[in-house]
């Protein structure tokens, strides 16, 4: 019971996640804070539920199926926020399941080793996470033009939309994301395993 209440806790989280993702993208310049922000966010919640249920199951795999599960979520997500009238790129749905990958090829490729996995996996996925995700948002329209043709009467200054600093590596927001990401990435994977030893000692 523990086991299938986690999946869901952990699928749903992300589903939120997404929603946020969307607003702060929406009204602020996407490539930068808001991005790296809730990119270490959603490394967070694919890291620790995709090997919590690998290392439950031992099978090399689980984790693409645990970013599927969380996939068909977000997207479920994106279109209850299109059906309520907002824009279509007002929501930008994280690209889970290619990270996952990396994690099965990880505890596959190092026969099933946790230590690997929580090592090589964690390291995988923050650095790939932001990559994705970038290529993913480089498909919808641009940001601060659909904010400012969809603006909210009361907006706060730190919601204020500004105009990007191209050309500046050092403040890359996959740089950056995927920096921060490989580090902390690597204790949500130990967390994800973790959690089996401590849920399942009986």
């Amino acid at each position: 019971c523990t086991h299938y209440l986690f999946i869901v806790v952990v699928a749903v989280n992300p589903t939120l996640l997404t929603i946020n993702t969307g607003d702060y993208i929406f009204y602020t310049d996407w490539a930068w804070t808001s991005y790296t922000v809730f990119s270490i966010g959603n490394i967070l919640m694919v890291t620790v539920g995709a090997c919590y249920y690998l290392t439950f199951t031992g099978v090399p795999g689980t984790a693409t199926y645990y970013g599927l599960i969380m996939q068909v979520y977000t997207w479920a997500a994106k279109g209850a926020w299109f059906a309520l009238g907002y824009p279509y790129d007002f929501i930008v749905v994280p690209m889970w399941i290619p990270s996952c990958m990396l994690l099965d090829l990880a505890y596959w490729a190092t026969k099933k080793n946790k230590h690997s996995l929580i090592l090589f996996g964690g390291v995988l996925v923050g650095m790939s996470f932001p990559l994705f995700n970038m290529v993913n948002l480089l498909t919808v329209a641009d940001p601060l033009e659909t904010a400012f043709k969809y603006p909210r009467p009361t907006l706060p200054p730190y919601m204020t939309p500004i105009e990007p600093q191209v050309g500046k590596f050092y403040n890359s927001p996959v740089a950056l994301g995927a920096g921060t990401g490989a580090v902390l990435a690597v204790t949500f994977a130990g967390l994800g395993c973790k959690l089996n030893t401590w849920t399942y000692r009986w």
